[in-house]
């Protein structure tokens, strides 16, 4: 039985000081961490991205929304936050992109981390941004996530 390969997929991990970007292979079994965007403008940060996204010919971009937060409390979110950048990013970028729940991806990430004995000091965005991604590809496989909004051929 041979696996159906595919354009990899591009991961970022929002957070307000970094991006934390992760990418997966062609058989959509496993990510890995590639990239952690200090962030500046956001001009900026989208031309770093689409660096990334072009670099790994990428087809999608999955990202990490906090799903945990109260909805219609009134009070803005951190969701709310990466819904406004995302839109924003959709539209600077026009590629298509998935939210995706991250809910623990932080907690992971640090175990994550010290497995691979980084120094507490380094940041964790990029290891966030692949559990993030490494969770979408097993619920993918699993049945539980919808297909990736793969780019339409004109």
């Amino acid at each position: 039985m041979s696996l159906a390969l595919h354009p990899p997929l591009l991961c970022i991990d929002h957070g307000i000081k970094r991006l934390g970007v992760a990418v997966c292979d062609r058989a959509w079994m496993t990510a890995r961490e590639i990239a952690v965007i200090k962030r500046t403008t956001r001009e900026d940060d989208f031309h770093k991205l689409r660096a990334l996204y072009e670099q790994h010919k990428t087809a999608a971009v999955i990202i990490g929304i906090p799903s945990h937060e109260f909805e219609g409390t009134g009070v803005h979110t951190q969701a709310d936050t990466v819904r406004v950048w995302v839109e924003r990013f959709i539209e600077a970028t026009g590629y298509p992109v998935l939210l995706w729940d991250e809910q623990f991806s932080s907690h992971d990430a640090k175990v994550l981390a010290t497995r691979l004995r980084r120094k507490p000091t380094e940041p964790i965005d990029d290891l966030a941004a692949r559990v993030i991604l490494q969770s979408y590809l097993d619920a993918l496989r699993d049945g539980l996530a919808p297909a990736p909004p793969l780019p339409t051929q004109e």
